[in-house]
């Protein structure tokens, strides 16, 4: 936002009534909290994502490895 803009609607918020301002502020912290909160992820943004650092390794041994070292055993 511009600083004329930010100062356009400051003016005219000086303007409001005691409860016209109530319900702004209201209006105000609602909007806040939920620009605040973090968007779900979808998992197509996550393709390709560090994909250099699996490009030399064996997906199908890597999970064997994993697996194994859940019943203590390693190869």
């Amino acid at each position: 936002m511009s600083t004329q803009a930010y100062h356009y609607i400051l003016d005219h918020i000086h303007q409001l009534t005691s409860d016209e301002l109530l319900q702004l502020q209201k209006e105000l912290e609602m909007l806040i909290q939920r620009q605040a909160q973090p968007k779900p992820y979808r998992v197509r943004e996550f393709k390709g994502m560090d994909k250099e650092t699996w490009k030399d390794i064996n997906v199908q041994e890597y999970i064997d490895r994993e697996r194994d070292s859940w019943d203590g055993e390693m190869h």
